[in-house]
C-alpha cells in the first residue's frame, strides 16, 4: 500500500557562500531564495537554472538575518556590524542602512503588511521601525540577555522574542508591554515564532527541545525531544499542520502537528542545519547549514488530503486528557531509510518517521483547521466532485453500492496497516532490549574473565 504522504525530494542546492549560512527565506512568488552567512555576504539565488545568483556586499561582518519583504521588492538583513541593511534583490544589489543597535542584530522580521519592521539584538532590546524611512518607533527591554530572534505576529499585534536568558516573551505592539514570559527552557532560546492562525507559538533551544505554546491559556501544548543537537530554528508549513527544526545534529525534522509526532528526519547537510523556512504556498522548504550549502526541498504534503486519514486515526485512538501535553521521543520511532539523487551524483538520506504517540489537548483545535486552502484539490474535494457528478448522471444502484464497498475495505486496509505499525514498534521495543541485555551478558562475561 502505497504511503499516505509523499516524501520530500531534494530539488536543487546552490553553494556560493564562503562560510557558515545563517539565515534562509524564500520570495513570495518562488523565483528567487535570499541567504546570508557568517562571510558578510547575502546572496540571491535564483530558482531558474539559466539564472546566475547575486552575490551582495556591504555589511562590514558576519551577516545573521535576512527576509524579502511580503511583496518581495526588498531584502532586510541584519548583522554583526550592529545595522540593518534594506536591499533591492536586482543585480545592481542597491542599499539603504541604518545602525539599528548598540550590538549585535541578531533577526530582522518584516509584519505582513510590509510597513514595520522588527529587529533584536545582543544589547537584550527589541526595536520596531518603519521601512519606507527606517524611522525607530520603539524599544522593548526586558530581557536581560541577548534577544536571538524577534517576529510578528500574522496580524502585526504582538511580538515573540526568544533570548539567551532562557525565556520566550509575548509583546502587546500598541501597549508596547511584555504579555507573558514562557520561563519552560532548559537552555538558550535559538528561534521563536507564530503559528499562520496567530493562536500559538512555537520555540527551539540548545536544550535540544521544541515547544509549542498556546498563547491564550500560556498553556505548553506540545514538547519535542527530537533532535541530539541544540535546535537553530523552525519553520510553520502554511496550512498550520506541520513544522519544521534544523538542528546541530546535523538534521531537519518535519513533525505533524496534528498528531504530535516525527515524520521525517531528513540528512542532508554535512555538519549543523542552521536554518530552515517554508515558502510562502508551503510546496517547497529551503534550508542552510556550515557546510555552506543551501538546499531546496519540494515538500509534497499536499498530494493527498493528509488531514482526513489522520482524523480517522485519532477517533480509533484513545482521548487524551484536557491537560495532557504531548512529548516525542528519538527511541519511540521506527524510521525507514530513503536516498535522494541531488541530479549531480550525490545522494542525500531521509528518514519517514511513525510513531505512537499522539497530540496535543483536545481543547485546542488550531491544528486540526485548514488554515489555507491547497494549490491543487485534495482528496476529500476530489472525492465530493465525483458524488456531486455521480448524483446529477444518475449513477446506478449497484455502481454505487461497489464504490461504497471500495470505500469500506480501504477503511479496512488503513486500520490493519495501522495495526501492524504498532505491532512493528512493540517488536522493535523488544529486539532494542534483547540487544541490550546480549551486551550486559557479554560485559559481564568479559569482566569475570579479566578477573
Amino acid at each position: 500500500m502505497t504511503s499516505v504522504l509523499d516524501d520530500p525530494t531534494l530539488e536543487r542546492h546552490f553553494k556560493g557562500h564562503r562560510d557558515v549560512i545563517t539565515s534562509v527565506h524564500l520570495n513570495s512568488n518562488m523565483k528567487q531564495i535570499a541567504t546570508g552567512s557568517l562571510d558578510s555576504c547575502i546572496m540571491i539565488w535564483n530558482m531558474k537554472p539559466q539564472m546566475r545568483a547575486y552575490r551582495f556586499v556591504g555589511h562590514k561582518d558576519a551577516v545573521m538575518s535576512v527576509q524579502f519583504s511580503p511583496s518581495g521588492h526588498l531584502v532586510a538583513s541584519a548583522s554583526r556590524d550592529k545595522t540593518v541593511r534594506l536591499w533591492v534583490p536586482s543585480v545592481k544589489g542597491e542599499s539603504t542602512v541604518f545602525r539599528a543597535h548598540t550590538g549585535t542584530v541578531r533577526s530582522v522580521n518584516f509584519s505582513n503588511d510590509g510597513q514595520t519592521l522588527v529587529t533584536s539584538s545582543d544589547d537584550k532590546t527589541i526595536k520596531v521601525w518603519t521601512v519606507h524611512r527606517q524611522k525607530f518607533l520603539f524599544s522593548l527591554n526586558q530581557h536581560i540577555n541577548w534577544v536571538r530572534c524577534a517576529k510578528f505576529s500574522p496580524d502585526g499585534r504582538l511580538i515573540v522574542s526568544a533570548s539567551d536568558d532562557k525565556t520566550v516573551k509575548l509583546w502587546d505592539k500598541n501597549s508596547r508591554e511584555c504579555i507573558h514570559s514562557f520561563c519552560e527552557h532548559g537552555g538558550y532560546v535559538n528561534y521563536a515564532d507564530f503559528h499562520p492562525s496567530g493562536t500559538c507559538i512555537a520555540a527551539a533551544g540548545t536544550d535540544n527541545t521544541v515547544k509549542v505554546w498556546d498563547i491564550r491559556t500560556h498553556k505548553l501544548l506540545q514538547h519535542y525531544q527530537v533532535h541530539s543537537g541544540a535546535v537553530n530554528g523552525l519553520s510553520f508549513h502554511p496550512s498550520g499542520n506541520y513544522l519544521i527544526t534544523a538542528s546541530n545534529d546535523s538534521t531537519l525534522k518535519i513533525l505533524d502537528l496534528l498528531e504530535g509526532r516525527l515524520l521525517y528526519t531528513l540528512h542532508g547537510h554535512q555538519g549543523s542545519a542552521t536554518c530552515v523556512a517554508f515558502s510562502r504556498t508551503g510546496d517547497y522548504f529551503a534550508s542552510g547549514g556550515s557546510d555552506e550549502q543551501v538546499m531546496v526541498w519540494r515538500t509534497n504534503f499536499d498530494s493527498v488530503d493528509y488531514s482526513e486519514v489522520l482524523e480517522q486515526k485519532c477517533t480509533r485512538s484513545e482521548p487524551l486528557s484536557r491537560n495532557s501535553k504531548t512529548s516525542v521521543d528519538n527511541s519511540r520511532t521506527q524510521t525507514t531509510q530513503v536516498k535522494v539523487s541531488d541530479g549531480i551524483g550525490r545522494s542525500y538520506d531521509f528518514d519517514s518517521h511513525e510513531s505512537g504517540s499522539r497530540s496535543l489537548d483536545q481543547h485546542t483545535q488550531i491544528f486540526s483547521e485548514p488554515r489555507m486552502e491547497s494549490p491543487s484539490p485534495s482528496y476529500t474535494q476530489q472525492h465530493q466532485q465525483q458524488l456531486k457528478q455521480t448524483e446529477t448522471d444518475s449513477v446506478p444502484a449497484v455502481l454505487a453500492n461497489t464504490l461504497q464497498h471500495i470505500v469500506g475495505q480501504l477503511d479496512v486496509l488503513t486500520q490493519t496497516v495501522a495495526i501492524l505499525e504498532q505491532r512493528l514498534t512493540l517488536t522493535e521495543d523488544k529486539l532494542k532490549e534483547c540487544i541490550e541485555n546480549q551486551h550486559k551478558i557479554s560485559a559481564q562475561q568479559r569482566s569475570n574473565s579479566d578477573n
